[in-house]
């Protein structure tokens, strides 16, 4: 799973404290990128899940022109993370069409809870009836989103493939092609991701034994689940609850 945050910030110490606000949640957090050429680099080589980005960075070049740049490319959502909030910056800022904005200073929740928003809704972006402008079958985002509110209310049970397929009505190589296409993964590492996210609140504000969080996701084994954990958030269940609590 794609974890990657780039952090667009030239005060270090701040991008060191939203580094940290991002590790401590499970994201891996690019910083040391201060102008627009190295951040544009960065990202095209990187592919990253989110851009976080500065206005001010006492260049050229400031973060609304990567913004413009982001908006053009439309394929990874960003948010700004500013003190530029004057009226001006602010018109300049609403013609790239960014997925968010915070004003510094910030409180970690503040932070945590847009990104969630932010990747939440870009993830669901084509299959929103009411966002998008669909010229293909209209029944497409309607019937996506049946499944991926079914497995959402199921998230404790086992998901099977065949099960989705006949709620659809469709072949299941055509599902499976669908699915992909209007929500960039496959239906297994939709259903993996959402367990993942439950996983992570139930450590987080809970006190329920880690084998007990895989035995109630419906894991073949507690191994399983957490080598799927390791592999998404590149930490143990062990540590992740461990370092949160602390």
């Amino acid at each position: 799973m794609n974890n990657k945050v780039i952090v667009v910030e030239d005060e270090l110490i701040m991008a060191f404290d939203i580094k940290q606000i991002l590790e401590n949640i499970g994201y891996e957090a690019i910083i040391d990128i201060t102008s627009v050429e190295d951040a544009i680099a960065c990202i095209e080589n990187l592919n990253p899940l989110l851009v976080l980005i500065d206005i001010n960075l006492n260049k050229m070049k400031d973060g609304v022109d990567l913004g413009n740049y982001m908006l053009q490319k439309d394929t990874i959502p960003y948010l700004y993370i500013t003190s530029n909030s004057d009226k001006s910056t602010f018109s300049r800022v609403l013609q790239t069409r960014p997925h968010g904005f915070i004003v510094k200073p910030f409180k970690p929740e503040d932070l945590i809870n847009n990104i969630a928003i932010v990747l939440n809704n870009y993830k669901h972006k084509k299959i929103d009836p009411l966002r998008i402008n669909n010229n293909a079958d209209d029944s497409i985002p309607f019937r996506l989103r049946q499944i991926t509110n079914f497995i959402n209310a199921n998230i404790d049970e086992k998901i099977e493939i065949d099960e989705l397929t006949e709620l659809t009505q469709w072949k299941r190589h055509h599902f499976m092609r669908i699915f992909k296409k209007y929500l960039n993964v496959s239906p297994y590492q939709y259903i993996l991701s959402r367990k993942m996210e439950k996983a992570k609140l139930l450590l987080e504000e809970t006190t329920i034994p880690i084998n007990e969080i895989a035995n109630d996701l419906s894991f073949k084994s507690y191994s399983n689940f957490c080598c799927a954990y390791k592999k998404a958030y590149h930490e143990t269940p062990e540590n992740y609850r461990r370092k949160h609590n602390t």
